[in-house]
């Protein structure tokens, strides 16, 4: 699937500005007029066209947007009114981004607008699984029961991210400081025992000589260093835009040593959790598909589901486009083909989303637990040549003094 860029007018003649995937032009436009928009542009986002975003990440966290449904479904519960619901929690909301988003909402239903209709418009900040939701919670007539299984899924998903940050971040921090502890040692550190060792005309063993042109390097030619970080950092974003590039570095993803794993699990616990509430909510098995595979991170398995959902349209079982991907555990087609045959496909993926969940914890714990060690010992080994090159020359100097 391809990003595009949009300009489009809204039912109150205000022009809107946005992005969408879509596999062409003609998806997006019936799309936004689907939503009651007017298309007037519609443009291929690329390196030039993409819209530069300084913040990370969406500003609205699935914990906020878990505490959001929990207090909305118990206001309307106690008898409130939607747009006085709303008034409520605009006002108890903090993020300035939420409170706005909130407030529109509000506007929006005041006019006559549904409750998900006017999510939709923030669709930047309400995310299409709590949409769908909403709408198939007031089309039913059971809002509050909605908003409190999308407020559980949220509290899940926010668990998941959270482990998985733990699993990620720390790594990083530890090899960022390795990094920096060598640039210092390097830059400063050994250049003050090197000038000691020339004006004592001490010779110089191989690993010495080594360090010498690297710690050279990094006082004057340190430049060419950051050079090739960005060179490398930009051909990363510029070959991660490109489809093709999405795909290879989304598969490389899943066979990563040691994270590959943990990576899928979390997918198959995210998978089957959004799908089961979804179900649950009374939203058909394919549009549920489509919503699941909306929210997934990764573009192969987005692509999978999205696959998935057009057999499904044919008649064909979920549970075999799921085994013949290729992608997922056994688990995890066994249980939706017994889910399909028993009519309880809902409780089904519910035991897989808990198993797998569980399955992330622990391994969450187990990569820490091996990469703790593992990093010590690699960071060790290149601190440890570091000081034997230093001592080296000090060896032979003191050899040269005995001698005397």
């Amino acid at each position: 699937m391809a990003s595009f860029s949009y300009i489009a007018i809204d039912s109150r003649g205000k022009e809107q500005k946005g992005a969408m995937e879509a596999t062409n032009e003609d998806k997006v436009n019936v799309s936004l007029r689907a939503a009651g928009y007017i298309p007037i542009s519609i443009i291929p986002q690329n390196l030039l066209t993409r819209d530069i975003n300084i913040s990370i990440g969406n500003p609205v966290k699935p914990r906020d947007l878990s505490a959001f449904c929990r207090q909305f479904g118990s206001v309307l519960s106690a008898g409130v009114s939607i747009t006085v619901a709303l008034h409520m929690l605009e006002e108890q909301t903090e993020k300035k981004v939420f409170k706005k988003a909130i407030a529109e909402v509000r506007n929006d239903v005041e006019r006559g607008e549904t409750l998900a209709d006017g999510m939709r418009r923030q669709g930047k900040i309400f995310p299409p699984i709590l949409i769908n939701m909403v709408e198939a919670g007031e089309t039913s007539g059971s809002l509050e029961g909605s908003l409190e299984r999308i407020a559980i899924h949220f509290e899940k998903d926010a668990k998941l991210k959270s482990m998985m940050k733990k699993a990620m971040i720390y790594p990083i921090v530890v090899a960022c400081v390795a990094v920096v502890v060598i640039i210092i040692m390097l830059s400063y550190v050994i250049p003050k025992f090197l000038t000691m060792f020339s004006q004592m005309n001490v010779e110089m063993p191989l690993p010495t000589r080594m360090v010498i042109a690297m710690s050279d390097f990094m006082q004057h030619k340190w430049y060419v260093v950051v050079l090739v970080i960005a060179a490398i950092i930009a051909a990363f974003r510029g070959f991660a835009a490109m489809p093709n590039g999405k795909i290879i570095l989304a598969n490389m993803s899943l066979r990563i040593p040691l994270f590959g794993k943990l990576i899928k699990k979390n997918a198959c616990a995210r998978l089957a959790r959004t799908l089961s509430t979804l179900l649950r909510s009374g939203i058909s098995l394919i549009d549920a598909i489509e919503i699941t595979a909306r929210t997934m991170d990764n573009v192969v398995i987005k692509q999978v589901l999205m696959n998935a959902r057009e057999e499904v349209a044919r008649g064909i079982p979920l549970s075999l486009p799921l085994k013949e991907s290729g992608i997922f555990p056994a688990m995890i087609y066994q249980m939706v083909n017994i889910g399909e045959e028993t009519g309880n496909l809902e409780d089904m993926l519910d035991c897989v989303a808990d198993y797998f969940e569980e399955e992330v914890e622990m391994a969450t714990e187990s990569l820490t637990a091996v990469i703790e060690p593992l990093i010590i010992v690699v960071l060790a080994v290149i601190v440890g040549f570091l000081v034997i090159s230093i001592m080296l020359p000090m060896v032979t100097m003191y050899k040269g003094v005995d001698n005397l």
